[in-house]
């Protein structure tokens, strides 16, 4: 009988961009890989990323994930030099790069990074083209959240 493999610690959702989608209206979301650094795959096993003001620009032809803050561990090498702010390659097809430099030149768009995870043994960021919210946008938001939450209470209530 085979053995059943457990999850590995540490294994799936690393970073989650929660502000985004409060100050974003997210219309397309998209997978890239990241090009990383040996130190940096360390302190992302750990849990030490902080995704929150991360946006991707399209440079050169190249998609660079900027504002992803890893902290370096302690015990990092000594001889290897760690920013924790510098911009990541992303790792997307000619055709996905060239739709999002596409969207974001004509029609407006931001890329945002919103989630970063582990697929298999590779680090992959979930980025989303977004439109910024107006404040009356956040408050309807807000509103049919709390509007969701009260009807399925009630609905809940009317089973029993």
């Amino acid at each position: 009988m085979a053995k059943h493999k457990g999850k590995k610690p540490g294994g799936g959702n690393i970073a989650k961009n929660r502000k985004a989608t409060h100050e974003y209206k997210i219309s397309e979301k998209t997978e890239g890989g990241l090009e990383l650094q040996g130190w940096e795959v360390k302190a992302m096993r750990i849990g030490k990323v902080n995704l929150s003001d991360a946006y991707v620009i399209i440079q050169n032809g190249q998609a660079l994930l900027l504002g992803c803050h890893i902290t370096p561990l302690n015990t990092a090498s000594t001889h290897v030099h760690c920013d924790p702010e510098r911009p990541r390659r992303l790792l997307l097809n000619r055709r996905e790069i060239d739709k999002l430099q596409g969207l974001v030149e004509r029609q407006g768009f931001a890329i945002i990074a919103l989630n970063l995870y582990w697929k298999g043994p590779w680090a992959k960021v979930e980025i989303g083209l977004g439109k910024g919210k107006q404040e009356h946008d956040k408050r309807e938001d807000g509103k049919s959240r709390d509007w969701e939450r009260e009807k399925s209470r009630v609905m809940k209530d009317s089973l029993r």
